[in-house]
């Protein structure tokens, strides 16, 4: 069965390096099955073999900027003088 890789899987299975996200792979019926159930993968439909996945990611925004350091808080500010 062929799936699709949700997530990149470090390593190697049988010698071979994992595809990386997106990357289709052909794996025994059992296993693909165990991929698939633990969300690792997704089933490549015979339609769609080399149609590459949707991102899901949001568009990005506005940069965040970043905030100026805070001053270090003295002994006076402590005693609430």
């Amino acid at each position: 069965m062929q799936v699709r890789m949700k997530v990149t899987i470090s390593g190697t299975r049988n010698g071979e390096p994992w595809p990386e996200r997106g990357g289709i792979k052909e794996l025994p019926d059992g296993e693909a099955e165990y991929m698939i159930s633990v969300g690792l993968a997704e089933e490549v439909d015979a339609e769609d073999g080399d149609a590459p996945t949707e991102e899901n990611a949001a568009a990005p925004g506005e940069p965040e900027k970043a905030t100026g350091r805070r001053k270090p808080m003295t002994k006076s500010a402590l005693d609430g003088k």
